[in-house]
């Protein structure tokens, strides 16, 4: 992966897509906090000597010039054929619907990711999917069908919404999976709307009362 020292994207940027985690999740693994990297990647900052030595205690296999300057390979290389490999083995795991709250979370208890049954989809890769969910119930017909497999990223910091598209959210009252509207007369609560709108109405949801929540990439459906 090359990269020039003065990018539109942060180089670091860079290292958070290939490791497929957020600005939150790589400052928890560095044991240093989210406004450090986030300064480092907003405002187009250098690495300091300090971080990147504290980047690649954890990440050996990242190039030090590459994170202090933003120069050449970011791995090094004798890791770009693992890096390749790891690229070209990509899938994701299929979660059991209650298990969707814990997933990336620690909390995902009764089988590890890696024994669960996996979906290898190149495209999956590109839209960083992190995993996969079955569909149950008729109230997102006919987008979605009971069976169908959901393509799903996780929301790790909620910052918006993006309204209008499909999530799944788990809430007081299970795992929903539903079109996401602004409440026009209340800013405290969320409008889930179901497609199948004469069996399943709108109906209003607390903000607080959102558990987890992960946003709806794609489908896998059999005929």
């Amino acid at each position: 992966m090359k990269v020039k020292k003065v990018a539109e994207k942060h180089y670091l940027q860079g290292l958070l897509d290939y490791l497929r985690i957020n600005e939150t999740e790589f400052a928890k693994s560095l044991n240093t906090s989210r406004e450090r990297i986030s300064r480092v990647i907003k405002l187009k900052n250098g690495i300091s000597s300090d971080l990147a030595n504290t980047i690649i205690e954890k990440y050996n296999n990242v190039n030090y010039n590459w994170l202090r300057y933003g120069e050449g390979d970011m791995l090094n290389e004798n890791q770009k054929s693992i890096a390749k490999a790891e690229e070209d083995d990509y899938s994701v795991p299929l979660i059991p619907i209650d298990a969707v709250a814990g997933f990336g979370t620690g909390d995902f208890e009764g089988g590890r990711y890696e024994n669960c049954e996996r979906y290898k989809i190149p495209e999956f890769r590109t839209a960083k999917v992190e995993f996969v969910v079955h569909v149950n119930g008729s109230s997102m017909y006919p987008k979605y069908s009971s069976g169908d497999i959901l393509a799903c990223r996780k929301i790790y910091d909620i910052l918006f919404f993006q309204w209008g598209k499909v999530y799944v959210i788990d809430s007081s009252q299970g795992m929903l999976v539903k079109r996401v509207f602004e409440c026009p007369d209340d800013d405290d609560c969320l409008l889930l709307v179901s497609d199948n709108k004469e069996n399943y109405p709108p109906f209003k949801m607390p903000k607080e009362d959102i558990r987890s929540l992960s946003i709806v990439l794609g489908v896998i459906r059999m005929e």
